[in-house]
């Protein structure tokens, strides 16, 4: 059993929380050394083979297969050092009443960002901010800021409309115990059943129809626009004033000073952010919004705690930041403790999870593993960090250039003060980094567009550690994307920026496996080596089926003991991450698309990351930051809540897809006539099975490119592109001598 071990507590402090190795930990690291072996075995029948081959061929399909055995068992390695120190946590919120008064609470500083209206509907960044005002903490200590990197007004008039709503909506949460604050989400499940709620919902959805019919029209109507505070704000928006280029625009919607809801309660903070963005100046995607409201809310409120969160990732739990308070207020880990990173969690997945877009691995699996080193990478939402983190490291201050943003300094003016204003316009000026240490020594880290992992990366060999708390009622939860091409794409964005890492001086086996140590440099470089799984995805779905298709074994005859090696290798892995993905709470059935996705990916979004990473060292022009797609279209919502899958773009990355498809299936025939021929299988087993497999996990490539009529099947110049060349190919095979 778990061995639960309590941090140091006394009868007048009792414990907030308590950690534990958890069982599986021994038999993970015997069968660690077990099927290590079993690796270095297979690398040695691999050096047998190519010291007897007698033919070109079989010495360079040897050498091919190796090199993708070696980046298997690379990546396996990485895989293991989560499995090594599996850590789960446990917190006593309840206990924290008699460590300090509710009044004590320390301040909280919110982080929203969001760049497109029409992808990132303004409604869907309401309810998450409204869920975050209505935590269940003292409101005067929270401060919501909203950074709109699109500069849209119609992303501020949604928020206009959210201040007022939100004076009557905390209050009912709050008179009702609500526990789904997100009013989205209350209102779908149960919001009728509570007093006042009918009425409620009224005012939600009027709200929710003069939003999106403004959205819809691209402006707003003069008549929306009630007081001179919004015409004012509006005014802003004047000609010449685009997503591009504009000033910096600072709006304080709610006060808590000043600010009351119907209850004459104090209201939390709500500022709207859009920094100043012009051509000459980079803008550093994502980091850069976030590190502008790094300075802007040090200017007004500079609370000790920050917490990022994802435009459309609502909170679930009202009570997450006493969870959090949980490990913040344990002074035996305080002084180096960076960030407590909760998972991401989503709503609306299908049963079966297509997609695999739940990332179990990634936001569950991996940073318990994690958790039992130096703690999880920063995911990019759900994570709570101390303020100070962002400079320097524990022993070391890296003081930004004005004691105002100085990580202790106290605000005591008004945010709304014209003084505080004028200094937060200033902060979010497009020139205001040139020549200073932000995005490099401070703030959140420039150089990858995977801004979180870049982040994390730099503060853990800073020497901060962090935390990763797995609440049974998820903390938070979020879209998903419901199309394959929208989840390929945003899987794409994550390796171009992982790539960043990789090919920089920080890389994490060789710099951060310095400063962190091995097992942390290999937990980081699993997710920075993301993209190099398409070399033996790529190599195990063409060479051993091309090979079948002129008779030439790759792999040991069934008879042979070699085979057993094989046979181990292959059902180990996939047994024992398996079994990590059911004690995760998955299904078997959302485990084989996972499977299902991760055979995908190393065949698009993995090797057209790789290319467009590229590309873009080449010095030749890319597209940039892709903002995922958060739109719903109601037929592809339907064809996905139904589990089938979407491939109505017309997308290079589904080519290889459905030529991988035609030759597995053009090799499982050939060899199911050989052996109806009478022909020897034996020494093709190996590839039989590996074509059977591509088949198995191409069906739904199968039935997009032939027998569906709707609108998601295979566009048909894909069908003609992949058919073309996988039937050409498979051609060419055949011309092959076998000499």
């Amino acid at each position: 059993m778990s061995l639960l071990t309590p941090h140091p507590a006394t009868a007048a402090t009792p414990p907030l929380h308590t950690s534990h190795l958890l069982r599986r930990t021994t038999i993970n690291r015997a069968f660690a050394i077990i099927y290590a072996s079993a690796i270095l075995a297979l690398l040695y029948y691999h050096l047998l083979t190519l010291r007897h081959s007698t033919t070109f061929i079989s010495s360079a399909t040897t050498v091919i297969l190796l090199v993708a055995d070696i980046v298997l068992a690379f990546m396996w390695t990485t895989t293991t050092s989560f499995r090594l120190f599996p850590t789960g946590r446990k917190v006593f919120p309840e206990n924290l009443g008699k460590v300090i008064e509710k009044k004590d609470f320390p301040a909280l500083d919110i982080f929203i960002c969001t760049a497109d209206p029409y992808k990132e509907p303004p409604m869907n960044v309401v309810n998450t901010a409204l869920s975050l005002m209505a935590y269940d903490y003292p409101p005067e200590k929270i401060s919501v800021y909203v950074s709109d990197d699109g500069g849209s007004e119609l992303t501020l008039f949604a928020f206009f409309e959210a201040a007022k709503f939100a004076k009557i909506w905390l209050p009912f949460c709050r008179d009702n115990n609500i526990t789904d604050r997100c009013p989205e989400a209350f209102f779908r499940s149960n919001g009728i059943t509570f007093s006042d709620g009918a009425k409620i919902k009224s005012m939600y959805e009027k709200m929710r129809i003069k939003v999106e019919s403004v959205v819809e029209r691209g402006n707003i109507n003069p008549e929306y626009i009630t007081n001179e505070e919004e015409q004012i704000a509006f005014n802003k928006w004047s000609k010449g004033f685009s997503r591009h280029e504009h000033p910096a625009v600072i709006q304080v919607l709610l006060e808590s000073r000043q600010d009351r809801d119907i209850e004459e309660h104090p209201m939390p903070n709500l500022i709207y952010v859009s920094r100043e963005k012009n051509k000459a100046s980079p803008h550093n995607f994502k980091a850069g919004a976030l590190n502008t409201l790094l300075r802007v809310s040090a200017i007004m409120t500079n609370a000790p705690i920050v917490l990022t969160q994802d435009c459309d990732m609502y909170s679930n739990d009202p009570k997450t930041p006493q969870q959090m308070l949980c490990f913040y207020l344990d002074e035996s880990i305080r002084y180096n403790l960076g960030y407590i990173q909760f998972p991401q969690r989503f709503h609306g997945i299908n049963k079966a999870d297509i997609y695999s877009s739940e990332y179990k691995r990634l936001y569950v699996i991996n940073p318990g593993g994690m958790n039992g080193l130096k703690g999880p990478c920063y995911v990019g939402s759900g994570c709570f960090f101390v303020r100070r983190v962002f400079f320097g490291g524990p022993s070391s201050l890296e003081l930004p250039e004005v004691c105002e943003l100085w990580p202790d300094h106290v605000v005591k003016k008004p945010i709304k003060s014209q003084e505080i204003v004028d200094l937060a316009h200033g902060v979010a000026c497009s020139n205001y980094e040139n020549n200073s240490s932000w995005g490099s020594k401070m703030g959140f880290r420039y150089g990858s567009l995977s801004e979180d992992f870049f982040t994390g990366l730099h503060q853990h060999c800073r020497g901060w550690k962090s935390l990763f708390f797995h609440p049974r009622r998820p903390a938070f939860l979020g879209d998903l994307p419901i199309t394959l091409f929208d989840a390929l794409t945003q899987n794409r964005r994550w390796c171009i920026g992982l790539l960043e890492v990789v090919f920089s001086k920080y890389n994490p086996l060789t710099f951060g496996s310095r400063f962190m140590g091995p097992l942390m440099g290999l937990a980081y470089a699993h997710n920075a080596f993301w993209p190099i799984w398409s070399i033996p995805i790529y190599i195990y779905s063409f060479i051993p089926q091309l090979a079948l298709l002129n008779r030439i074994s790759v792999f040991p005859k069934v008879t042979d003991y070699w085979f057993l090696l094989y046979v181990f290798l292959f059902l180990g892995a996939n047994i024992q991450d398996c079994l990590d993905f059911m004690l995760a709470q998955g299904s078997f059935q959302q485990w084989w698309n996972d499977q299902r996705m991760w055979f995908i990916r190393g065949l698009s979004s993995y090797i057209f990351g790789f290319i467009e990473f590229s590309i873009k060292r080449l010095g030749i022009a890319s597209k940039g930051f892709h903002v995922t797609n958060k739109v719903v279209d109601n037929e592809q919502s339907k064809r996905y809540d139904n589990g089938v899958f979407e491939f109505s773009v017309p997308s290079p990355m589904f080519v290889p897809l459905a030529m991988v498809a035609i030759v597995n299936l053009v090799a499982f025939v050939f060899g199911i006539l050989q052996i109806l021929k009478g022909g020897n299988v034996n020494g093709l087993f190996g590839q039989m099975f590996l074509a059977c497999f591509g088949l198995v996990n191409s069906w739904p490539i199968y039935k997009a490119m032939v027998w569906r009529t709707d609108n998601g099947r295979m566009h048909r110049s894909i069908n003609v592109t992949s058919t073309l060349f996988g039937l050409t190919l498979c051609m060419l095979v055949k011309l092959v001598p076998n000499a």
